[in-house]
């Protein structure tokens, strides 16, 4: 998928950061077992906070350069305003048509920065997509499903700086809360909350 302009351009509501917080510094309680063909899930790789923990993300988006550093659940609550910062972040940078994002999706996000052991923002290439958008991207030869998860705001397309996209894939898919696609030709992994299944090409 080709890069817009990247640069100056700023979010409408600004860089956002709360208070500096940054991502929880939580180990994983499973550990990820190695294997001559990568990471592999391992038993309880994944328990959920208990609800008194925070659970932070960070965000840069690629197109936009817009950042965000937020909680965006705590005291066994999502927070509005927070998911409604990331909802417009993440939406479709090319019509500014924004759908909230899924809870879950930002859970998966969670989780893979817990298993990764990583406080880097995502960088983020795609997260909402508009009908319109999809469409035209169809139309250009892109490669994207004609119901993309991207149209229901329940996936993203993501890397992570100081991790390699194979290293980012095998972690999202040891945890198995969703779809996780490997574009080799891309400079990103796709991570969704549909059904548990997982592609390379």
């Amino acid at each position: 998928m080709k890069e817009e302009q990247k640069g100056a351009v700023l979010s409408r509501r600004g860089i956002v950061a709360l208070g500096g917080l940054g991502l929880v510094a939580l180990s994983p309680v499973g550990a990820l077992a190695r294997s001559t063909e990568g990471w592999q899930p391992a038993a309880q790789s994944w328990v959920r906070p208990r609800a008194t923990f925070e659970r932070s993300l960070a965000f840069r988006h690629r197109h936009t350069d817009e950042r965000l550093n937020l909680v965006y659940y705590e005291d066994g609550r999502y927070l509005p305003e927070a998911i409604d910062e990331i909802s417009s972040l993440l939406r479709d940078f090319r019509t500014d048509e924004v759908k909230q994002i899924d809870p879950a999706l930002l859970d998966f996000l969670y989780a893979l920065n817990l298993r990764l052991e990583s406080d880097r923002p995502f960088e983020v290439y795609s997260g909402y997509r508009s009908p319109e958008t999809n469409a035209m991207l169809r139309r250009e030869g892109i490669n994207v499903a004609k119901n993309s998860m991207h149209l229901r705001a329940k996936a993203i397309d993501i890397a992570i700086g100081g991790f390699g996209n194979s290293d980012v894939f095998r972690a999202a898919w040891s945890l198995q809360r969703g779809g996780v696609g490997f574009y080799r030709s891309a400079s990103f992994v796709h991570l969704d909350v549909g059904g548990v299944r997982t592609w390379s090409r």
